[in-house]
């Protein structure tokens, strides 16, 4: 999942560096503004329209962080089910393996009790016979 985890940091590092943007595009907006303003300047058309496109441009910049936002929540959501299925596996696993060494200690010990006493060599009684 280091892939995804790194996706992820990129999406948010991509988003940080847009909101900055926004940011800025916005103060300048506030700045020039100000200015116009302070000066009585008149814009025509085509100065407005270039105002007019920095809005433009922050509402774009908006959408992608939506876009960053929608990505990294699916992202989030699947390393969530899957870290959640992951440690589903490895339980059954483990559980599994309880289980089966259990099978085997029993078969193990069912094995030397049915065997009786052969292959003992510290034993001093024999086996009797019927």
């Amino acid at each position: 999942m280091n892939m995804l985890s790194s996706i992820n940091e990129l999406l948010s590092h991509i988003k940080q560096v847009e909101e900055e943007t926004i940011q800025m595009s916005q103060d300048s907006m506030l700045m020039l503004s100000e200015f116009i303003e302070k000066n009585s300047i008149e814009l025509d058309e085509s100065a407005a329209k270039g105002l007019q496109y920095q809005d433009i441009i922050s509402q774009q910049l908006s959408a992608t962080i939506e876009a960053i936002d929608s990505v990294q929540k699916a992202i989030n959501i699947f390393e969530n089910a899957y870290d959640s299925d992951e440690q589903i596996a490895n339980d059954s696993i483990e559980k599994l393996h309880l289980k089966l060494s259990k099978t085997l200690q029993t078969a193990k010990n069912k094995r030397e009790a049915f065997s009786g006493k052969l292959g003992h060599e510290d034993e001093t009684d024999e086996i009797e016979f019927f």
